[in-house]
């Protein structure tokens, strides 16, 4: 059964991303929908190796580990970074890159001359190094481990988000040629029964068209017409840049059209990209649609100008011969009315034709090179007159051929995000130094970002609606012996066992001095804890509220205690602490991930603002 999924499904998921930001009654309420880009994964990338079975020989950073018969043979073999309870951090993989061990295989110990005797059955393995980040897996796993290690997220509204196209600059080197919109462009399937239409520049569907075009003043303009004849079959290159206001001798604009001298191009002005769109939404490859209500781009009156059904281009198909030398004019007919077309005839043929009344109405049309003649249903066929009075008489054997173009359903200009096949959103997230206080660190890095539908807040059903979340929990920390260090691992004893997590901040109190064994210190302790990396006993234990009970850096050698008598309810960088202790802003495994995307490190600094655009297609 043939079937397809269209672009018009692509572009409606893509509006209703847009819609879902403000729609709804209340901002927390069930029927609005809220959107959070957020940042994650501190730690570096490492190969992953699941291991089980293990014996009794421990394996060893700064070791190796190996597949095969001996080492020198070995299909698998890896440097240990860090070994885990169940699984093993690996780097500097070999012999090659995309070498794997099997699941179920006998991985071995080796020490650089001999086996260690430390052996294990292999399990899940997945690749990355901090150059080759791991591609994301669509799974519950990949979910969990995504909330584990989020830094922080900030709301994402209706000002940071837009519907983008592909960008397509005035430049006659490499944007020397463009499309013109038809609403017919299609492939030749492989297997025949059908031939395609291709655009000038090869493309088989609208949507891969290149038919529009924004200027260096940041007016966008759709190619209506681009000099396609029967002589010049895949139209012509671009010669005058479109303007509002052309200067003398290169064009003119009217009525929402500019054209070239001679007709060569013609291109309908849409709508002005805005000072404030160009920061926040241009890119490279991507430029924004402007927002429909936005009167400074003078989209709505575009819109307002829209005609459904009006023609602007009647192509010629076929010059003809035997035609009627001369000017005229010719109704366009079809379910439509007051199309008109002036047509120049000159040897027989067909020199030009401009549509001189767009009219209104048409989802089919055409104009018929007849003898002018006025009939029940209307007048069709050559006249010598715009207002059609005076017929034209048109040899029996004469030829010649034009195609109507049709516009969008609305007409050009009625609704944007369809005609221009917008299927892509952009957000624009700026993380500005510590934002909001302390909720996204400025002393460690970031190699994950994606977005979160609906979150709710820690501990309850609530939806989260701040501007931004801490995904991080906290400890306040008294009498340090030294600075804990970014990415270390921390311990603490507890009740139950032994409670570890990785240093994502470490942030002085203000006026505390810088500590040492000597001179303790005071601050703010930002950490993450995931079951890959921070079990006692196959659990994840949380840090305690006892004073007694140091927590300790294991690069760093930093102890210091939680501050037990720190006011409850006292809020230090974004984080609101009950004895001692603050909890993630965000609830474990609430809501949605709807996008992910992992990359290379991305550093911070204090005083470093990071401008993220992200592009989403549907």
């Amino acid at each position: 059964m043939a079937a397809i999924i269209s672009d018009k499904f692509r572009i409606f998921n893509a509006q209703q991303f847009l819609e879902s930001l403000t729609e709804g009654s209340t901002d927390a309420g069930s029927d609005r929908t809220r959107m959070y880009f957020f940042v994650g994964r501190p730690q570096r990338w490492d190969a992953f190796l699941e291991i089980y079975s293990k014996n009794s020989t421990p394996f060893v950073a700064g070791q190796f580990v190996y597949v095969g018969a001996t080492w020198a043979t070995a299909t698998f073999k890896a440097t240990i970074r860090e070994v885990k309870e169940n699984s093993l951090i690996l780097y500097t993989v070999g012999p090659t890159a995309t070498a794997t061990p099997s699941a179920g295989s006998t991985i071995k110990g080796y020490d650089g001359s001999a086996n260690t005797g430390a052996t294990a059955i292999t399990g899940v393995y997945r690749y990355a190094t901090e150059d080759v980040p791991p591609v994301p897996l669509d799974t519950q796993t990949e979910k969990y481990e995504i909330y584990d290690d989020i830094i922080a997220a900030k709301r994402i509204t209706s000002t940071y988000a837009r519907a983008v196209i592909r960008r397509y600059n005035w430049d006659v080197l490499n944007n020397p040629k463009f499309d013109m919109w038809k609403p017919d462009y299609s492939a030749s399937p492989a297997g025949g029964g059908q031939i395609g239409k291709s655009s000038a520049t090869g493309a088989t569907s609208i949507s891969n068209a290149k038919f529009y075009i924004m200027n260096q003043r940041y007016e966008v303009f759709k190619c209506l017409y681009n000099g396609e004849s029967p002589t010049n079959p895949s139209g012509v290159n671009i010669t005058y840049e479109p303007k509002t206001t052309p200067s003398a001798g290169q064009g003119t604009y009217s009525n929402g059209l500019y054209k070239e001298p001679g007709n060569t191009y013609i291109w309908k002005y849409m709508y002005t990209i805005t000072t404030d769109d160009v920061l926040r939404f241009l890119s490279t490859d991507f430029m924004p649609i402007a927002l429909s209500g936005d009167v400074n781009s003078n989209r709505p009156t575009v819109e307002a100008a829209a005609v459904d059904g009006s023609i602007d281009v009647a192509l010629v198909k076929s010059v003809g011969t035997n035609l009627p030398n001369g000017t005229y004019y010719a109704p366009i007919i079809g379910d439509g009315t007051g199309g008109i077309v002036e047509l120049v005839i000159a040897s027989g043929a067909i020199s030009s034709a401009n549509v001189v009344a767009a009219g209104s109405g048409y989802t089919y049309a055409s104009v018929p090179l007849v003898t002018g003649a006025t009939t029940s249903a209307g007048k069709r066929g050559l006249f010598t007159t715009q207002a059609l009075t005076t017929t034209v008489t048109v040899a029996a054997n004469a030829t010649g051929a034009l195609e109507v173009i049709l516009p969008p359903a609305g007409g050009h200009g009625s609704d944007m995000e369809v005609e221009f096949n917008a299927k892509r959103i952009m957000t624009n997230i700026r993380l500005t130094f510590i934002e909001n206080a302390g909720d996204f660190p400025v002393d460690n890095d970031f190699r994950r970002i994606g977005i979160l539908k609906d979150p709710k807040l820690f501990g309850t059903t609530t939806n989260a609606t701040a501007d931004t979340l801490s995904g991080l929990k906290s400890v306040k920390i008294t009498g340090a012996t030294a600075n804990y260090i970014a990415d270390e691992t921390i311990s603490q004893t507890v009740s139950n066992g032994i409670a570890n997590g990785q240093v994502v901040s470490w942030t002085l109190d203000s006026g505390s001095p810088i500590p040492t064994p000597g001179t303790p210190g005071s601050g703010v302790l930002k950490y993450i804890q995931s079951p890959v990396y921070h079990t006692d006993n196959g659990i994840v234990k949380s840090f305690q509220s006892n004073a007694a009970n140091a927590i300790t850096g294991s690069l760093s050698l930093a102890s210091g205690n939680v501050d037990v008598a720190l006011s409850d309810g006292t809020e230090i960088l974004g984080a609101i602490f009950v004895d001692g202790m603050s909890e993630s802003e965000i609830k474990p495994n609430s809501g949605e991930v709807v996008y992910v995307e992992n990359r290379r490190l991305i550093t911070r600094a204090s005083d470093q603002i990071e401008d993220i655009k992200l592009v989403i297609e549907f």
